[in-house]
């Protein structure tokens, strides 16, 4: 075999291990962000949220009627991005929402006290953009975060809990219940599902 021909068979070897390699790259690398995202519940509970920064896909299940015994739910789809404010101890999501009633905005913003080590976690309506509740407070515990206040349903006095849970580095997922009796029993109304877009 001549020089000229072991080198372009070794050419063409090199050339067929390309996509190979480019596979191996992908994984590695794939792997390496899985490894260095923070986990929800860390060391720093400062970086709790930052899970959450980026755009999602939201697949909304909600149901029709509340503190009735209901079964009946809706799912509609939507979208957020989310990005950190005053050096990570605040986030944003803008949010929208499209029902078959219309479509909407809203605003999630949350903030991180060192002092009580919680997070304050407000939803502005863009429907109502003059009005907003008084935030859940909570924090990561195993991986979930428990964000607890008390409003009203009906005019009648409910607590309102808000489970955030990252389930992997492309997927998370938020649950909003209510408790007509004090927090004994709750009723989940409201499940939005986020899969990662960027």
């Amino acid at each position: 075999m001549t020089d000229l021909s072991a080198r372009r068979r070794m050419l063409q070897r090199s050339l067929a291990a390309i996509p190979f390699l480019l596979t191996l790259d992908e994984s590695a690398s794939a792997s390496a962000q899985e490894m260095s995202k923070p986990l929800a519940g860390g060391a720093d509970p400062m970086h709790d949220f930052d899970f959450f920064l980026g755009s999602w896909n939201v697949k909304h299940r909600r149901l029709k009627q509340w503190l009735v015994g209901s079964h009946d739910w809706e799912e509609f789809e939507g979208s957020s991005h989310c990005i950190s404010l005053l050096g990570g101890i605040v986030n944003l999501n803008e949010t929208v929402v499209h029902r078959s009633t219309g479509t909407y905005r809203g605003m999630g913003l949350r903030a991180y006290d060192a002092k009580t080590n919680s997070w304050a976690d407000w939803y502005l309506d863009g429907r109502h953009p003059t009005e907003m509740d008084a935030p859940g407070i909570g924090r990561f515990i195993n991986g979930v975060g428990t964000f607890l206040s008390d409003d009203s349903f009906n005019g009648k006095p409910v607590k309102l809990r808000g489970l955030f849970t990252p389930i992997n580095a492309n997927t998370c997922q938020w649950d909003q219940s209510y408790s007509a009796d004090g927090g004994k029993t709750w009723e989940t109304n409201w499940i939005m599902r986020y899969t990662r877009t960027a």
